[in-house]
Parts: C-alpha cells; sequence; structure tokens
C-alpha cells in the first residue's frame, strides 16, 4: 500500500466516495454529484499549501492510477481550540482487508515523524463499526459520543484520540 496526495485527476474516486448512498450511509447520505472538481481543486491546493494532509490509498496489486480510498489529516478550531483531525473513507471492494487500519496507521506515522499535528482526533459515526475498530486497534483512546458536522450535516460520533508519537509502525519500529 501507498499514500500519495490528492490529484485533480482524482475526482473519479471523489465520486465514488461521497456521492454513492453505501459509502456515504453514516455521513448522512450521499453528497451531490454537482461541485465534486471543485472540492477535488480545494483539497489539491490545500496539500500544496501545507495545512492539509489528503492522501490517496494505493494498493499495489491494483492499478497505480486506482484508489482505494482516502485518509486525510487537518486542522481546524474546534470552540477557542486548534486541533487536528483524521478521517478515512475505503471503496466497498477493499473493505474488510486491513487497508483502512493500514492507511490510517502510515498517516499518524507521518504525522509522528513531522511533528506538527499534535493530538490527533477521529469522530467516526456511532454506528460505523469497523471505523470505531480502527480507532480502539491503533491505541486511540474513547473521550465521548458526541454531534459533529460533516458537510452541513450533524452527526452522532464517538469522539477518539491518540498522541502519534504512541504508534509504532506495523515493521516494529
Amino acid at each position: 500500500m501507498q499514500l500519495r496526495d490528492v490529484r485533480l485527476d482524482d475526482v473519479d474516486a471523489y465520486v465514488r466516495m461521497r456521492c454513492d448512498p453505501v459509502m456515504m450511509a453514516d455521513l448522512g447520505g450521499p453528497l451531490p454529484r454537482a461541485g465534486m472538481e471543485e472540492k477535488v481543486r480545494r483539497d489539491v491546493q490545500g496539500v500544496a499549501s501545507g495545512t492539509q494532509w489528503i492522501k490517496m490509498i494505493v494498493l499495489d496489486e491494483v492499478d497505480p492510477a486506482a484508489s482505494a480510498g482516502t485518509v486525510t489529516l487537518y486542522s481546524h478550531l474546534e470552540g477557542d481550540e486548534r486541533i487536528s483531525e483524521i478521517g478515512w473513507m475505503v471503496l466497498p471492494e477493499f473493505q474488510g482487508r486491513g487497508v483502512g487500519k493500514q492507511a490510517v496507521r502510515a498517516l499518524l506515522e507521518l504525522a509522528r515523524d513531522d511533528g506538527r499535528w499534535g493530538f490527533v482526533h477521529a469522530f467516526p459515526a456511532t454506528a460505523n463499526a469497523p471505523s470505531n475498530g480502527i480507532c480502539r486497534s491503533l491505541g486511540f483512546q474513547f473521550i465521548e459520543e458526541r454531534e459533529v458536522t460533516f458537510a452541513d450535516r450533524v452527526l452522532s460520533s464517538n469522539h477518539w484520540v491518540i498522541d502519534p508519537r504512541s504508534v509504532r509502525g506495523s515493521g516494529g519500529r
């Protein structure tokens, strides 16, 4: 598995992830197709500016141009506090194979080595057992159940947090 920065030609992957009812079931339902090019453009600009990491998950055994999903890390204000948040999406045909966990671990390792992100928060939907399982298995600490806003939708989520310095690579680093 490799992580690469999002590119302008990743619109199809965004549409498959964000406009699909199954993929978006725990995130308030599918987003409209209109505007996906602009979303990708904004994300590419954010990556270029260094303010966020948006990585496409590429599996070695699959066409290198094809994506299995995304894993992202960015900071934002949460009340008066600036926090770093991680999120991920894995396309259905790659789910259940450990791809999400491997991608989240890899991005947390990058965050650990980079040193600027501080504690990293995750907010998977309360009903999303696989994503909550990723948090649990990688050593995130459960904080609370709470409502969060995603794409102008209020969702019930679990709040998890991890110090990337505690993350050890799958190779035993």
